[in-house]
Order: C-alpha cells, then structure tokens, then sequence
C-alpha cells in the first residue's frame, strides 16, 4: 500500500508539475510529496523529475514510467467500477472537454445530469487542441477526424450548415437563390477565436466563378450571438443544423439555399485506449450518441436504472 501511495504522490506531482500543487491535491505537505517520489527513485534506481526552484519536469524515464503508472491506475478504477456496478448506479466525476459550440447541447447535458445524478459533471468549453491524456481528461468532444493513435473514438452524429434568417427579413429583403444574390444582403458571420479570421461559408460555386464578398452586418466568436441576431431579422448566418434546428421546425428561421450549401461536419467522442470504457463513460457516449442529433430530449428524462 506505501508503494500504491508513493505512486500515487508521483502521478499527482507529475500531472500538476508541482509538488506543492500534489500536495494540497492529497491533503499532504510538498515536502511529504518531494519525499514519496524520492524514495520511489531510490527504490527505482532512475530519477523521475528534473527539479527547479520553480518547477519540476519529467525525465525520459519519468514520461515512460508516467504512463505506466496511469494504466495501473486505471485497471484498479476499472476494476472498482466492475464491482460497484452490482450495487449501484455509475457514480464519481466525468470531465469533459466540448467546443465552445458545445454550449449548444446543453439540454442534452442537463437532460443527461438528471437522468444519472450520482454523475458529476465537469465540463470545459474550448475550442483549443487540448491533450486529452496529459490534461486528465475522461472525454472530448470535437469535430473532425480522430488522428491520436492512443484514443479511441465514436461517432456522435454529423451535421450540415444551413443560411436561416427570419421571414419578416426575406419579406424586406427578398429570398436569395444563388450564392451571388448573398452581395445585397447583411451576413452575420462567424470568427474563429483562436485565429481571428472569418469562416467561410460553404457555398457551391460554377466553376470560374468566384465566391461572392459578403457583406459583413456583424461577427461573432460564438454561435449563440448568430442565431439570437438571426432570430430579430437583423441578417443572415451560416449556422450548424443543430443550433438552429428547433427554430426551422417551429417556423421562425426559414432555411434558404440548402442546395448551395456544401460542407458537412462530425461529432466525435474521443477517450484514452489506455482505459477500458469504465461504466460512467459508457453511459455518456451512449447517451449522447442517442440524443444529441437524433431528437429533442427532454431536461426531465428520467434513469434507465
């Protein structure tokens, strides 16, 4: 068992890059830290951490040993897990990174922290790459393909755009029919935060023909404001189907041009192959596999237990 905790000490301080943040993670000293990984590299014979009076780093041997020690961790979660499954419904923290636009599945979120209380769920939004291992991730839900050889992936669901503004808009404007009709009307068009730059929508052009310059009436690094400025006529966005889905149906978006509109996007949800798929994961992919695009699901949805 001091074996189990003088790893745990190391996982800890090599996670955080500090000991002092190890310790307060434990409700222990930074020197109880400092002392638990020095005695498991004299027990090792290699030295884990490159110390400074600032910072620690870990050696080659320590990323290697890193790793290890995080699998070991893992089989004993999983296997805590198998056994709790006999008397309990999955329980214990799930954190997750989405997108900003994940802000959009939030009725799927709260729809899913009803359904499964004994859940909790720590939810990170940004539009950044982040490392799904080294930052402790349990999950991430990103668009694209799945390039990291150590994660394993399931689709979520796919999306396409749509131009959508209101009908008292087209009635004042006219009905655009083709990408070139776009130069006579107000685009409210998304900016990418990470670099600045507007998306392009994605219109299908004649070839030789160039895309039209859009008018630009507003910008926005986030979906939300597009659809709300769309939602008072104040122009037209290129929005994911998803976020404005509901609006169509009940009539207070019109979607126009489909037929000219070309990209298309997937949801994916990525976890460490390192892991079995531990119950609490299991249930969110499923769920939100089962909800997030194939139907409005209600906050009050209740357990399958």
């Amino acid at each position: 068992m001091d074996n189990l905790g003088s790893l745990n000490a190391f996982v800890q301080a090599a996670e955080a890059r500090s000991f002092t943040a190890a310790g307060k993670q434990l409700g222990v000293s930074s020197s109880a830290i400092g002392k638990a990984v020095a005695r498991l590299e004299d027990r090792l014979g290699v030295r884990l951490f490159h110390r400074s009076t600032r910072t620690v780093t870990l050696t080659p041997e320590g990323t290697l040993f890193l790793e290890r020690c995080r699998r070991i961790f893992c089989e004993i979660e999983q296997a805590e897990m198998e056994l709790s499954q006999t008397r309990s419904a999955p329980r214990g923290k799930l954190r997750v990174s989405l997108p900003l636009v994940g802000m959009l599945m939030m009725p799927t979120l709260s729809a899913f922290m009803r359904a499964w209380p004994e859940i909790e769920l720590d939810l990170d939004f940004t539009d950044r790459l982040v490392d799904v291992i080294d930052e402790g991730f349990d999950a991430v839900i990103r668009t694209g393909e799945a390039s990291d050889s150590r994660l394993m992936t399931r689709v979520l669901g796919s999306f396409t755009y749509r131009l959508v503004g209101v009908p008292e808009y087209f009635a004042a404007h006219g009905i655009p029919e083709k990408p070139a009709d776009l130069a006579t009307h107000r685009c409210l068009r998304h900016r990418y935060p990470s670099t600045g730059k507007l998306e392009d929508w994605p219109l299908s052009v004649r070839r030789g023909a160039t895309a039209p310059d859009l008018p630009t009436a507003a910008t926005s690094s986030a979906i939300e404001p597009l659809v709300y400025m769309a939602e008072r006529g104040l122009g037209i966005a290129c929005l994911p189907d998803f976020a404005v889905r509901e609006q169509i149906k009940a009539g207070t978006l019109i979607s126009v041009m489909d037929s000219a509109l070309t990209h298309s996007g997937t949801f994916r949800i990525l976890w460490p192959s390192s892991r079995q798929l531990s119950p609490k994961i299991r249930i969110f992919v499923d769920f939100m596999a089962e909800h997030l695009f194939t139907r409005p699901v209600s906050e009050e949805c209740g357990s399958t237990t």
